[in-house]
């Protein structure tokens, strides 16, 4: 999930060839709700990551992560 817009996340999704679509938060709403911002303005989200299980109970949380370790870190702990 990003703040982008539609058509910004959509050519991202579209230009790394993700098999999902990607959510957009333009209003910050779940940004905020998650800790991934403290503002309405800003501008970016930390980078958060939440395992949610299918009944919609949060089963892991990574606060801060770093793009180039936590994908494989993240395979391992599921």
């Amino acid at each position: 999930m990003s703040f982008d817009r539609i058509e910004k996340n959509a050519a991202f999704a579209e230009k790394y060839d993700f098999p999902f679509a990607l959510l957009c938060d333009t209003e910050r709403k779940i940004g905020l709700a998650y800790g991934a911002c403290d503002s309405e303005r800003a501008r970016f989200a930390d980078r958060v990551t939440y395992v949610i299980g299918p009944d919609g109970v949060i089963l892991q949380a990574h606060p801060k992560v770093s793009p180039k370790t936590h994908p494989a870190e993240l395979l391992e702990s599921l």
